[in-house]
């Protein structure tokens, strides 16, 4: 009991405040990259999806190495190839936000395609037949009647995914990009405490999963009440 209290008692209260600012600062940064990762994925996975059920070969076959290469690989190496491959094929540098967002947003998408794909072949093929026979289009029977329904059935599986990106996001800090987990790395470069940091780092990544888990619900639950 003694060596706690003096542990507590040795606690710098400027380091706790310090290093907690700049973990939240990296925690603001993680929360954006992967923001910005999915709304891309969704554009992409929307598409991608979309023509996944194409009956055009010129569609579905890219549509489909696209997914099955993206997924097949890790996004660590997706990342290399876009911050270190890549600018020696164009011969330009890429910055590690730029090089970050890209290989996030594109792995994303490829999941993405998958859950909306199978979000839209769950809708019964009656509801496409009923638009039609009102007179719309194919787009506009997709856009007013299908991708909704599909969207909202969908919502858990997407919430899923931003979780998934948000911790897969940590595996930018390899190019030194400053996000939650680069922070932390640095932070414990200077200081060498790394049981509390990590620690640190850890509660911060499970309060905003948890967060956004909490979040996934109550738009699942209000969207399915407002379909009702």
């Amino acid at each position: 009991m003694n060596e706690i209290l003096e542990y507590f008692q040795s606690i710098d209260l400027d380091f706790v405040k310090n290093t907690s600012l700049l973990l939240l600062q990296g925690a603001w940064v993680t929360l954006k990259i992967t923001g910005v990762a999915v709304f891309c994925g969704v554009i992409i996975g929307l598409f991608v999806g979309i023509a996944e059920l194409s009956s055009y070969k010129m569609l579905k076959i890219p549509a489909k190495i696209y997914v099955d290469v993206i997924r097949g690989t890790p996004l660590l190496v997706q990342i290399f190839l876009i911050y270190f491959a890549l600018p020696a094929l164009i011969g330009t540098r890429i910055e590690p936000y730029i090089a970050a967002v890209t290989a996030c947003s594109i792995n994303s998408g490829a999941y993405v395609a998958e859950i909306f794909r199978a979000g839209i072949q769950s809708i019964d093929k009656g509801q496409f037949e009923a638009g039609r026979s009102l007179g719309l289009t194919w787009t506009q029977t997709m856009a007013k009647i299908v991708i909704p329904q599909a969207f909202r059935c969908t919502i858990p599986q997407l919430g899923n995914e931003f979780i998934a990106m948000l911790k897969d996001s940590s595996l930018v800090s390899v190019i030194g990009f400053e996000e939650l987990t680069r922070k932390g790395q640095l932070i414990i470069a200077a200081t060498y405490r790394s049981f509390e940091i990590w620690t640190a780092v850890a509660i911060v990544y499970l309060v905003m999963t948890l967060t956004i888990s909490r979040l996934v619900a109550y738009l699942e639950k209000r969207f399915n009440s407002k379909g009702h």
